[in-house]
């Protein structure tokens, strides 16, 4: 934890202490939430939940802001089109108590996921006072759970509340609440029926039927909404762990952006970038930023330009079953991108053909202009979605309802794990 060791516990008690004074019927203010969140070097690691993720690092924050308990009032900082910041937090504090009987004392079969935090658990409440409540009457949510002996805590459970706490936009989790008893550290979500993108794009199953392209375009346009908010706001905010996993699916899987651990505060005045340690994920992370430590806007820009390149292929960013000049899919990928018929070989074959190929050579030459080495050469996020929603507009035409890609690939499951079957390069003719 660096140098925060030294006052977890004195930081841990004056929540707690806060939390103390009010009641749950009542509005009331909480302690203010010190921060000095160490950062953490680039992970392997990725989250099996399928719900708001156990985040798996702990990261920069917001200085020390108020949270108050669901009911109260809050203004808005600056507005959006679509979303705003609050000036403090709007979250229910709950009891350990209250969390324990809304998941049936954390029961096993109530597990949604777990990761490097810890467990993710499913439980019900009221949705106007968000007490909990009898298994499958109210409102489902998901509340994630510290493991004691992760390595992760106090600082990372502090950047969730005090970046997601604050955000209101319709691609963005909602952060309902939390709880700071004794040691235990919990947040409390939004529950996300289908689950994340990650796995609709990878694993197999009846439960992860592979998405039709007009799906993929949706969630990519949603994502991409979330993360422009993001980077419209008055001080710019870098999302910095893009990829798959972190993007969780509603009923309607519209797509809403989970895991604020490694969230950090763009440049100001005529900074360009900030300086800062190597975090995120390997495959996603910008390779400036990689290189130097100098974190841009559009840093997020690159990854999501991974994630589009991992939904036009169905493929991983990085898998080491593959074959071994196609370990890291956009060193491999990108020459293929611009050619329309090295990228009909290219496209994930669990789409049988059935997309536009117009649509996804535009869509394969926005993800080249995502994968600039140069971040100035990259469109803006705003950009993006405009770009995205042209996209959206081009219909499968009637020569292309029978269209299927040349030649099948090995490995069109679009699996992507190790183990699995491989893909070949597409034949350069």
């Amino acid at each position: 934890m660096g140098n925060c060791l030294g006052s977890e516990e004195a930081e841990l008690e004056a929540v707690k202490d806060a939390g103390r004074h009010g009641q749950p019927q009542a509005p009331a203010r909480a302690a203010a939430l010190p921060m000095a969140a160490p950062e953490r070097d680039l992970s392997m690691s990725s989250s099996s939940s399928g719900h708001p993720s156990s985040s798996r690092s702990p990261g920069s924050s917001m200085n020390s802001v108020a949270t108050t308990r669901s009911g109260s009032s809050s203004s808005s900082l600056a507005a959006y089109p679509e979303g705003r910041i609050l000036e403090a937090p709007n979250l229910r504090v709950f009891t350990f108590g209250e969390l324990r009987s809304a998941t049936r004392n954390f029961r096993p079969d109530t597990v949604l996921g777990e990761g490097g935090f810890g467990r993710v658990y499913k439980g019900w409440v009221d949705e106007k006072t968000m007490n909990p409540t009898r298994s499958g009457i109210g409102m489902v949510v998901a509340v994630k759970k510290l493991n004691p002996e992760s390595v992760q805590g106090l600082q990372e459970w502090q950047s969730e509340v005090n970046f997601l706490g604050r955000l209101s936009h319709p691609n963005l989790v909602r952060l309902l609440g939390y709880c700071v008893e004794d040691r235990e550290l919990l947040l409390v979500y939004e529950f996300m029926p289908k689950g994340n993108l990650e796995n609709h794009l990878f694993r197999k199953g009846a439960a992860f039927e592979p998405l039709p392209w007009n799906l993929r375009l949706r969630i990519a346009i949603g994502a991409a909404r979330g993360l422009a908010f993001l980077h419209s706001s008055e001080k710019q905010i870098i999302y910095r762990d893009f990829k798959a996993s972190n993007i969780l699916l509603d009923t309607n899987y519209n797509a809403k952006l989970s895991d604020f651990g490694l969230a950090k505060h763009g440049p100001t005045g005529d900074d360009s970038h900030v300086t800062t340690r190597v975090m995120g994920t390997y495959g996603y992370a910008a390779p400036e930023y990689v290189a130097t430590g100098h974190l841009y806007v559009k840093s997020d820009v690159w990854g999501f330009g991974v994630v589009l390149l991992e939904m036009l292929t169905g493929l991983r960013a990085l898998d080491t079953g593959r074959p071994a000049q196609q370990h890291n899919l956009v060193d491999w990928a990108k020459p293929y991108l611009a050619d329309r018929r090295k990228l009909a070989r290219l496209v994930d074959p669990r789409l049988e053909g059935q997309y536009p190929s117009k649509a996804a050579l535009l869509a394969a030459q926005l993800t080249l202009r995502c994968l600039e080495g140069d971040p100035r050469s990259r469109p803006s996020m705003a950009e993006v979605v405009a770009a995205l929603e042209e996209i959206e507009q081009i219909k499968v035409r009637r020569r292309d309802e029978h269209h299927r890609s040349p030649r099948p690939r090995s490995g069109g499951s679009g699996s992507g794990r190790s183990g699995s079957s491989h893909r070949q390069s597409p034949s350069v003719r």
